[in-house]
This record gives structure tokens, C-alpha cells and sequence, in this order.
């Protein structure tokens, strides 16, 4: 019944939420970025102190846990620095026990990049491709598989043992496309990271009249009366949203383009089924998975009919700092 959120922005899900706690950007705190496939390992030191109210994440949960009586087990008496310093040597540990020499913490810290051994000709299966004897996969029979009897033994109508072609829910040649005649992709977005920094300058400037770009063929904006940087609404059985026109030829017939990631910005806010008067294409997706068994995202896909927008246009309000009261 109660939603916290702990967020550097002031975004869509932070003002729906009963509690917003104000965390720190990576630039206000410590810490070490690296991945299994990276070349480098980065001492992510702090460049800034943390702007107003805005505490570390760690520290947040650290009183949390201290309020709960559970700070020794949760925090371990260590503090930032002592959870790098640990979480380092542990790995520095594993690596000499595989023959890897690296500096120790401080000299890694100073020094701000460690350069990683990299195999330039490695690949995911190049043990396997080599000696598949000596190097299995980790499948049953140890070998590429084509038929799962583990899969096949669940008895899902919408995901058998093998591969195969099942019919979309959503696309052209169903028969859910007579009612919503064009197929809206929803891909990842140029002008931002999925929904990180939508408030900010770079992704604002790709906005048409303040909505999130809608891109589709000249003959389908004709056929509806529709021009190029005009508002569309966009819809379907499960909701809407507004989103600004933009005709284009390399667009195939009957199918939209729009990016995912506009914060979401209900028309009222009180209304679950309220149009986004901003333009996410959340409010039009099929919510459930690609399968019983696998549940991946099926949002990328979605069909839609849209129309010209005539009523006055409503105000962008996510992008609006929060309401500041004084204490």
C-alpha cells in the first residue's frame, strides 16, 4: 500500500510515490564499474559533494537498517570506502588464484583504470567449437540443443520443446488488425538511455510540440488527415496517448515508429486508463509475457490506429520540478 521511491530526478514513478528519498548521481559518490566482458576496471571516485538533501543509497538503507535494530548485519561496521575496500580485495583474491597479479587497493584507487587481460579472439562458444568433449555446455546432453525434452515436458500450448512459428497476439496479418490497422514499433530511443534524463535539454529537443515523436508513412498520415509535425493521438482498446506527427518515406505503410521512454504524464493522474498527454507507449502494451514459460517483454510491438488531435492541447506537467513547502 505504500510506494518508495529513492531517485536523483524527479521522475514520473517518484511522483507517484507515497515516499521519495533524493539519492545521489554517480558523480556524488564512490564506487568501482566494471563487468565480466569489460577491458578495464574504474575507480568511480567522487567528483562533487551531494547536491542539496541528496544522500548515497547505501547510507539511506544503512539508517534504515539501524532504525530496524539490523544495522551491524546489514552494514557489517563498514562505511563506503570499507565495502569498496572489501569488495576489491575479494576480488583481487580470485583473480591471483588464477594467476593474475593486479596492485593492491590503493594503487588501483590512485591510479583511477586497471587494464584487464583481454582475449581479442574470444568468443562465447570458442571452448566448446575447439574440444567439445572437454568443454560441455551447460545443457542437459552438453551439446547445442535444437529439441528440449525438459521444455517440452512442461506442456505449454505457447512454447513447445522446439523451435517454431506462433502467431503474434499483435501484428498486421491477425485479425486484431482490422479493428487497429497500423503495427507502432516501439524501439530504444536516440536522444536518451530507455527513460533516463527524458526531462533534460537533449531528449526535450527531439520532442514535437512538446510530445514524444511519432514517426509513419506519408499515405497513412493522407488517409487520416494528418500533417507533418501536427499532434496525433494514438489508440487503441487499452489506452492512448499524444505524440507529435512526423511523416516519413522510409517508413513502411501501416507502420509507426514511436521511442520508447517519454515519462509518463496522465492526463488524471486519479484515472489508471488516462491518456498519456506526453506520449509513452505503455498505456497501449500487452501486460503479460512471451510465454508461460519466459517472461520477456512483448511492449516493442503493438497495434494502434491514430487520429488528428482537435481539442486544445493539454500541459506537459512531468517535466515540472517538484512542489517545494516550506518547513
Amino acid at each position: 500500500d505504500t510506494i518508495v521511491v529513492h531517485d536523483p530526478f524527479w521522475t514520473a514513478s517518484a511522483r507517484h510515490a507515497d515516499i521519495v528519498m533524493p539519492s545521489t548521481i554517480t558523480l556524488e559518490r564512490n564506487d568501482i564499474g566494471g563487468a565480466n566482458s569489460d577491458a578495464y576496471l574504474a575507480a568511480m571516485r567522487q567528483v562533487v559533494a551531494p547536491h542539496a538533501q541528496a544522500r548515497n543509497d547505501y547510507e539511506s538503507f544503512s539508517d534504515l537498517a539501524s532504525a530496524l535494530g539490523v544495522a551491524d548485519a546489514f552494514t557489517e561496521s563498514l562505511d563506503e570506502m570499507g565495502w569498496l575496500r572489501r569488495l576489491y580485495g575479494t576480488w583481487l583474491e580470485h583473480a591471483r588464484q588464477h594467476g593474475y597479479v593486479f596492485p593492491e587497493f590503493d594503487q588501483f584507487w590512485s591510479e583511477g583504470v586497471l587494464e584487464l587481460p583481454f582475449d581479442e579472439g574470444r568468443n562465447l562458444f570458442g571452448a566448446f567449437i575447439e574440444d567439445p568433449e572437454a568443454a560441455p555446455l551447460t545443457t542437459p546432453s552438453g551439446r547445442i540443443e535444437l529439441f528440449s525434452d525438459t521444455i517440452a515436458g512442461f506442456g505449454y500450448d505457447d512454447c513447445p520443446g522446439h523451435p517454431a512459428w506462433l502467431e503474434p497476439s499483435e501484428w498486421l496479418g491477425g485479425q486484431r488488425a482490422q479493428e487497429f490497422p497500423l503495427l507502432m514499433i516501439a524501439n530504444n530511443p536516440r536522444a536518451r538511455l530507455h527513460s533516463q534524463l527524458d526531462v533534460g535539454d537533449h531528449s526535450q529537443a527531439s520532442k514535437v510540440q512538446g510530445r514524444e515523436p511519432a514517426r509513419l508513412h506519408p499515405d497513412d498520415a493522407a488517409a487520416r488527415g494528418i500533417a507533418d509535425g501536427e499532434v496525433v493521438r494514438v489508440f487503441n482498446d487499452r489506452g492512448s496517448f499524444l505524440a507529435g506527427a512526423v511523416l516519413s518515406a522510409n517508413m513502411r505503410p501501416r507502420v509507426m515508429q514511436v521511442s520508447t521512454g517519454a515519462w509518463h504524464d496522465p492526463l488524471d493522474p486519479s484515472d489508471p486508463d488516462s491518456m498519456c498527454v506526453h506520449g509513452n507507449p505503455n498505456v497501449l502494451t500487452l501486460d503479460r509475457g512471451t510465454s508461460k514459460l519466459a517472461q520477456g517483454c512483448v511492449g516493442q510491438r503493438v497495434l494502434v490506429d491514430v487520429e488528428r488531435w482537435h481539442g486544445p492541447l493539454p500541459p506537459i506537467t512531468v517535466t515540472a520540478p517538484p512542489p517545494i513547502e516550506a518547513g
